[in-house]
């Protein structure tokens, strides 16, 4: 076993947490799972498989993985972030195995490639793999950003290095859970556009630069996408991915996938923007206002809830 403990986030996984542990254990036994207070079998699959579990009230994503790099109870030297509908490939395990104790001491964070599979389908094309992600880093080194959308581990010190095997995300839930699913990150998605152009929270971001790592160019094209007009911008963005990006070529699977998540997401983001608009108008504090009455979310404070 190499010197490395995962950080899982759970919330009635009973689905996926198996699967995910199972590949897990090709590597580490050291797995620490924070629990939202599942109502299903998720805990007790979770400990049947050896690992440890605390479980914490539900704030907001970057709050509670930050807790569990918090009380991680291992002290491995590298730490991993993992969610429960995903699995580590055998090759990336075996990699792992091999390369983890050879890493660099200047090399703080490790990027791995997530591939997605829908509908037993992987999603090879319109610009979705690879998409490179920071998940394995040195402890002490990393800490979940508090954003309200694409949250990512950011390293305090050191350089970066890329493995050369996958992360697979798989859902095993069905296309009703998927879209309510999306529905509820919308209103997230929402906040973040609008975070872009009337800075809620004051907070510094990561540094947008197209040519800069996996996080610095999905935040320069997302600044770039705020900048767009409201309905356009759905059209332009899975056309690019649809027919530029050549995601035509993933087959039906691929056209539900595409059009879903590349248009209907897109578009549906757009309309709860205008919902907004049409009913407050575009004053930072009325917008504010709106979000704490009507969704109980302090636009100031991504890791604090409103009691209404």
């Amino acid at each position: 076993m190499i010197d490395l403990s995962v950080i899982i986030l759970t919330h009635n996984e009973s689905k996926h947490i198996g699967r995910c542990i199972q590949s897990l254990l090709q590597v580490t036994d050291k797995i620490f799972i924070v629990d939202s207070f599942s109502t299903d079998d998720t805990v007790a699959i979770a400990e049947g498989l050896g690992a440890t579990v605390v479980q914490n009230p539900w704030v907001s994503y970057a709050f509670q993985f930050n807790f569990g790099i918090r009380n991680n109870p291992f002290q491995t030297q590298w730490l991993m972030r993992m969610d429960a509908d995903e699995y580590i490939t055998p090759e990336l395990a075996q990699e792992l195995n091999n390369s983890l104790s050879q890493v660099p001491e200047n090399v703080s964070g490790l990027y791995v490639k997530r591939r997605v599979i829908f509908m037993e389908k992987w999603i090879r094309r319109g610009g979705y793999y690879p998409i490179w992600l920071l998940r394995v880093w040195r402890r002490g080194l990393g800490i979940c950003e508090e954003l309200w959308m694409d949250e990512h581990i950011k390293l305090s010190s050191g350089t970066t290095a890329q493995l050369q095997h996958d992360i697979v995300d798989h859902t095993l839930n069905n296309l009703t859970w998927w879209t309510q699913k999306h529905n509820n990150y919308a209103i997230r998605e929402v906040i973040d556009l609008l975070n872009i152009k009337y800075n809620f929270d004051n907070k510094e971001t990561v540094e947008p630069s197209f040519w800069g790592t996996q996080e610095q160019r999905t935040r320069f094209l997302k600044i770039k996408y705020a900048n767009m007009p409201l309905f356009t911008r759905p059209f332009i963005y899975f056309t690019y991915r649809y027919f530029v990006k050549l995601g035509f070529l993933d087959g039906t699977k691929g056209l539900i996938w595409h059009v879903l998540q590349g248009f209907w997401y897109r578009f549906l983001v757009d309309a709860k923007i205008y919902e907004v608009y049409h009913r407050v108008g575009r004053d930072k504090e009325a917008i504010i206002s709106h979000f704490r009455t009507e969704y109980g979310k302090d636009l100031r404070n991504p890791n604090q809830s409103v009691r209404l």
